[in-house]
């Protein structure tokens, strides 16, 4: 068999076998596939696709390429949520003490934040001295111990999706369907979570523009694991706005934590307690959504998943009398604010302008080894629904580098559209693919 030969196939448009797809991983993994060579195969993928029996094959392939975890000594029903990346998405943070309280395991590989999309290990690693770099035999005990652990995903799980996404990225190859479910599912696979609940994202914030788009990756990702022998569950949801109040690492982290005390925005409720509540349900401990969101809202009331939450941070390092005291977190130097020049209510806010804007001010990176700000981001003050007189603010902004604020102002300032009627709230959830 010959790589040549193989981009030639797909290049005409026909498709592969799994020993072709498997020769194709083989060979980028043991180098003897050149990149331009996988380059060349990634574009005729990207103009000719994959059927879901080749796309199968390859998140197989991607799978083997490396470990996959064996979590059966923990339970035999974990739950591992992701979600497509989105702005303000804290949700998993959020997500982890609420299902700890709840008797939940869970075991979460995450990353960092690349692009516009924060990420939730940077998050994370803006509490001080917060330990996201833990080896398999300690998030095993840990898991053990509390019910839970987050950590930074290792370049052991599916190292062929690390390769390829990097030739990807520098070949406008990324938006491709086959190769974002392949990525997608065979990273959570090789996590070793049984119930897999993802949170497929489409909007100006989100990499799938439209809802059709996303309905679409969906069903491809819940369909691969099912030919994989996997339960995953997508929930498909837009991310038109930024999710919640707070777009940034250590001002996520307070909103987090709001949250667990009881103060909650809408939307991040909404998106939360769906995820939350489908995976009390697939763990078999309601018998009903509505059942399973009562659950959840008695240990939210009760202060149970905050002091889980609490117990979370200290395990890992932290220092968990963040929780009481704001001011323990990463702090920028200055604070900004975009105010109302019209009156009326505040009818969108572009999820895209406040990440740029955010970026811009230090939150987010354009190489996975930039460094990154975690005190500076975005506050809204106003979200879409309320009202606003001229002179409200409308958000606040973190800054370090006078230079950059002007045009995170500007941004911001864009990002909100207001009108004279008030608008419904529309629900972010499109559709539950299983």
């Amino acid at each position: 068999m010959r790589i040549v030969d193989l981009i030639e196939k797909k290049k005409k448009g026909l498709k592969h076998t799994r020993e072709e797809i498997e020769f194709i991983i083989d060979s980028l993994m043991n180098g003897t596939a050149a990149d331009y060579q996988i380059s060349a195969w990634l574009m005729a993928v990207y103009f000719n696709g994959m059927d879901i029996e080749e796309t199968t094959h390859l998140t197989r392939a991607m799978i083997n390429s490396g470990e996959v975890l064996d979590l059966s000594m923990i339970s035999n029903n974990i739950i591992d949520k992701h979600s497509t990346g989105g702005v303000g998405d804290k949700i998993t943070i959020i997500l982890i003490p609420i299902l700890q309280a709840l008797g939940v395991p869970i075991v979460k590989l995450s990353g960092r934040g690349l692009g516009f999309t924060g990420g939730t290990i940077d998050k994370l690693e803006s509490i001080p001295n917060f330990n996201c770099a833990l080896p398999m035999e300690e998030i095993l005990k840990q898991v053990k111990e509390i019910g839970a652990a987050i950590a930074s995903q290792t370049a052991k799980l599916a190292p062929a999706d690390g390769k390829l996404y990097a030739l990807r990225d520098v070949t406008a190859t990324v938006d491709s369907m086959p190769l974002i479910a392949s990525s997608v599912v065979s990273k959570k696979i090789a996590s070793g979570a049984n119930n897999i609940i993802l949170d497929v994202k489409y909007g100006s914030g989100a990499f799938m523009k439209t809802a059709e788009e996303a309905k679409q990756l969906s069903e491809l990702m819940v369909q691969v694991g099912k030919n994989l022998g996997k339960k995953i569950t997508a929930v498909v949801s837009a991310m038109n706005e930024p999710l919640g109040r707070a777009v940034g690492n250590s001002v996520e982290i307070i909103e987090t934590i709001e949250f667990l005390k009881g103060n909650t925005s809408k939307d991040l409720e909404e998106i939360t307690y769906k995820l939350a509540s489908l995976s009390v349900l697939k763990m078999d401990m309601a018998n009903s959504e509505d059942e399973a969101v009562q659950m959840i809202k008695k240990v939210v009331e009760d202060g149970s998943a905050l002091e889980k939450f609490r117990v979370l941070i200290e395990k890992q390092g932290g220092n968990s009398n963040i929780i009481d005291d704001y001011t323990l977190l990463p702090n920028a130097a200055q604070i900004g604010t975009i105010n109302a020049t019209e009156s009326g209510y505040v009818e969108s806010i572009d999820a895209l302008c406040i990440a740029k804007a955010s970026k811009i001010l230090g939150a987010g990176r354009d190489k996975k080894t930039d460094d990154i700000d975690y005190s500076v981001g975005v506050y809204l003050n106003k979200k879409t629904g309320d009202f606003v007189q001229i002179g409200d603010t409308l958000a606040t902004l973190y800054v370090n580098a006078d230079n950059n604020l002007s045009t995170a102002e500007i941004l911001v300032k864009n990002a909100f559209e207001v009108k004279s009627e008030q608008p419904e709230y529309k629900s972010l959830i499109y559709a539950v693919i299983e």
